[in-house]
């Protein structure tokens, strides 16, 4: 119902045979890079706001470009940079399109190391200077760096503090900045070590530049660089050399998966990408470990790596409710699971009345778990008519059977959002109503003043869309009741790891809790929270507590859902509306592998994370009241 954006999505390849190969069997040289526009395209889900590409081009003689880059901003970035590469040989004979000795010679972006980006910003940056893969430029081949990720560090201060109390000056106070000048400076020093072995070893000229490359080893880059990373992310890198890799954050919050045979590497952020693009079955595709990076050298060796130490794991459940493909076959199960547990909680608010009780769900991301809702529906009901049937006796009449047997559980399509209205161009109460008609309803789905309407969405972060255009429009239908399920928790706290939640006021659930101090004179919660959370902001990020869950401890989850209801519901509502949310053991339940939630409890996995959320409720308290 309510987009939320979400950094970011990657690709990385890497081809293992000469691009002769590749066009001998598969009829074409661009065989890694037709593999990069699938593997981008089935993933633009994760990034619609800008997208990049590099490209590394092994044995290139000296005075021969090896490493490409294109970079294209909005939603229709991954056509534009495909169609930018691809004007590179529109001008080509038949012969010379299909010759890979002189695509590899002479072209462009034909390479056997390709990696792709796609951007969604959660800091608010923007514009072509924030857009993956970043590079960093030098002379020496193997000091040469493009680096893209999925990532959002909580610790940027202490690390810009650090390396530039080193010496060394980033062009940006940004962490895909100092990321990039962290690993290039790494890198650096690698080269350097190796070359003054190789002049130890009487080495001279080309031949040193030759023996570097073969040598040059990337995990202890990798772990001298990434040591105080404090955040989730998976970054991949190519160097000019012809190394790749890819690596996790210790604790598992963003994800990846591989393929390899003996043709190519694959990673991507998504596990049934790799399955549609490749035409592999989910048991080839590995998950790349927390802490582990992929490895791959010039010369095609493969190997894992434990860079850091795993933490406790904490992937981030938000990917399996709501941000992956539901076409991955566990996240397909989990949100059916999401589903079929909120069955209980929703038979409670239509007081059991299936018989004029209609089910539906908010497009598009909340389907699965409706067909699981459904399910467990379908199966209450089955239960239900073997005790009716039980209760008849021995010899039940035909009448009394077909009357039981005809129950039905019902459901409808009954929201619709077919179209995206340019709000932009309106203001103030002009741009609210246009808003409204984001979603169009079936008319005639409901039996008017007799039916309850029950309907399911994956979140309610900010309360927005409902307020401004669902209930609203659900209403004209006259529902008895609007029930509104959330197949996830009551979004309490900002997430500092990658999603576009990082201030307190966007969430009404924290809205709730504060108006229901109010309303109930206990503001002094408020202060008292304030005063913790500010007496603590002196002390080593690792010390620090979650204060913020004083604000939502007075009250049940019940309340608080009470509350969002009267904050949202418009004037005017003929249905009583009552709002749903699944429960964190529900969550847990039914997403057992993904136990991040801190964005429903406050258990954030890293310090950072924990010093982040107080600075955000002091910085609201500081807008909003005089302590």
């Amino acid at each position: 119902m309510e987009t939320l954006k979400h950094e970011c999505g990657v690709a990385l390849i890497r081809l293992f045979k000469p691009l002769e190969y590749y066009e001998e069997k598969y009829g074409t040289w661009m065989y890694g890079l037709n593999k990069l526009y699938l593997l981008m395209e089935k993933q633009h889900n994760r990034g619609q706001e800008a997208a990049g590409l590099a490209c590394v081009k092994l044995q290139a003689n000296p005075g021969e470009e090896y490493m490409f880059r294109e970079r294209a901003l909005g939603a229709g970035a991954i056509t534009e940079i495909f169609d930018t590469v691809h004007s590179h040989f529109k001008d080509l004979t038949e012969e010379e399109l299909h010759d890979a000795e002189y695509a590899k010679k002479c072209l462009p972006f034909a390479g056997e190391l390709y990696m792709g980006h796609l951007r969604y910003s959660t800091t608010g940056k923007s514009g072509m200077s924030y857009v993956h893969p970043f590079l960093r430029r030098n002379n020496w081949r193997a000091k040469n760096l493009a680096l893209c990720g999925n990532f959002n560090l909580t610790n940027v201060d202490e690390i810009f503090a650090e390396i530039t109390a080193a010496g060394q000056h980033p062009r940006k106070y940004a962490d895909t900045y100092i990321m990039l000048e962290q690993v290039g400076h790494r890198l650096d020093r690698e080269t350097e070590r190796l070359y003054n072995i190789c002049r130890e070893e009487g080495m001279e000229g080309m031949d040193i530049t030759h023996a570097i490359e073969d040598r040059i080893d990337l995990t202890n880059v990798l772990k001298t660089s990434s040591q105080k990373w404090d955040g989730g992310y998976v970054i991949c890198g190519l160097t000019g050399s012809g190394e790749s890799f890819a690596v996790r954050d210790p604790w598992g919050i963003r994800p990846a998966f591989w393929y390899m045979d003996d043709e190519i590497m694959v990673l991507a952020s998504e596990r049934p990408v790799i399955q549609t693009v490749l035409n592999v079955s989910a048991d080839n595709i590995r998950e790349l470990q927390p802490g582990q990076a992929i490895l791959v050298s010039k010369k095609g060796e493969m190997r894992l790596a434990q860079i850091n130490r795993p933490k406790t794991a904490r992937p981030c459940s938000f990917e399996r409710i709501y941000f992956s493909r539901g076409s991955d076959m566990d996240i397909y199960r989990e949100r059916k699971k999401l589903g079929e547990k909120l069955v209980g909680p929703i038979l409670k608010a239509i007081d059991n009345d299936i018989e004029h009780t209609v089910l539906s769900f908010i497009p598009n991301t909340a389907e699965v778990a409706f067909y699981g809702m459904l399910e467990g529906f379908d199966n209450y009901l089955n239960r239900l008519k073997a005790k009716r049937i039980e209760e008849l006796g021995r010899n039940p009449g035909h009448k009394e059977l077909e009357k039981i047997l005809s129950q039905r559980i019902r459901s409808e399509k009954v929201a619709i959002k077919d179209i995206k209205l340019r709000t932009f161009i309106a203001e103030g109460n002009t741009r609210n109503d246009l808003a409204a008609h984001v979603y169009d309803i079936t008319y005639g789905s409901l039996k008017p003043y007799e039916d309850n309407l029950v309907i399911i969405d994956d979140s309610i972060v900010r309360g927005t869309t409902l307020r401004q255009s669902i209930i609203g429009i659900l209403d004209r239908l006259h529902p008895k009741k609007i029930v509104i399920v959330s197949s996830s928790p009551q979004v309490r706290y900002p997430d500092y790891y990658g999603i576009d939640m990082s201030s307190m006021e966007q969430f009404i659930a924290f809205k709730a809790a504060i108006a229901l101090l109010e309303d109930r004179g206990m503001q002094h919660v408020i202060e008292y929270v304030y005063r913790k959370a500010k007496a603590q902001m002196d002390l080593p990020k690792e010390k620090m507590m979650n204060y913020v869950k004083e604000i939502y401890a007075p009250f049940t989850d019940e309340e608080i859902s009470a509350k969002i209801v009267e904050l949202l519901t418009p004037a005017g509502t003929q249905a009583k509306v009552q709002i749903v949310y699944q429960t964190l053991e529900g969550l847990h339940e039914a997403c057992p592998n993904h136990p991040g939630d801190w964005y429903f409890s406050g258990d954030y996995p890293t310090p950072g994370g924990m010093k982040l959320v107080n600075k955000a409720f002091i910085d609201w308290a500081d807008r909003n009241y005089q302590f």
